[in-house]
């Protein structure tokens, strides 16, 4: 039998490793191509305007999550006059490290939805980070996960699936602003960039 050396199985670890990114990459890019194909606002012609980071592997995240048993509700700043708030209470704490850096991202859960058996699963990002008014969208983006993407007090944070409200694309949306507590201090290069479209606003 042929002697396995060190090098060979470095080399197959590298190969696997290869192929792993690589499908994660083709996932992304499905996800991203789908994302554009369904969407609700931008329609027709316009959707060749939507622009994404390439898909980067180091900005998906295992995260620890910390539950908030806190019942207060935050009413959130939106960027429209006909509904001036949302109501959300913290369902918890991610907490990760990029770049180094320690970092965390409250989870909310919209108070409305919660009561919805369709949407009570549903769990909401809102962010900003070094790119917010430069390279993305100016008042920031977005991420969802659902209750059951948290197992063991952990959870997986993908910003490759972060994307823009509707106020990005158009007016007459009320889109939630992220709280000053989501404000991260790094650049997310990751996730749905700025529209190529101004819609002065």
């Amino acid at each position: 039998m042929k002697k396995i050396t060190l090098l060979t199985v470095i080399i197959l670890t590298a190969a696997t490793a290869t192929s792993q990114q690589s499908a994660y990459i083709n996932t992304i890019n499905t996800y991203q191509k789908n994302y554009v194909k369904a969407h609700e606002v931008v329609k027709g012609k316009e959707r060749k305007l939507f622009r994404f980071y390439t898909a980067n592997e180091t900005y998906k995240l295992q995260c620890k999550f910390e539950a908030l048993h806190d019942t207060t509700v935050l009413h959130m700043k939106t960027s429209g006059k006909s509904i001036p708030v949302k109501d959300f209470v913290r369902y918890g704490k991610l907490v990760f490290s990029i770049h180094d850096t320690l970092l965390h991202l409250t989870v909310f859960q919209s108070v409305s939805l919660k009561e919805n058996a369709q949407y009570k699963n549903y769990l909401f990002i809102p962010f900003t980070d070094i790119t917010t008014g430069d390279e993305t969208y100016g008042s920031g983006r977005y991420i969802d996960i659902l209750t059951t993407d948290i197992i063991n007090n952990t959870a997986v944070l993908d910003f490759n699936k972060a994307y823009n409200p509707y106020c990005a694309y158009t007016t007459g949306y009320n889109c939630p602003i992220p709280p000053k507590e989501n404000y991260l201090t790094v650049a997310i290069l990751s996730g749905e960039k700025t529209f190529a479209k101004n819609f002065g606003h």
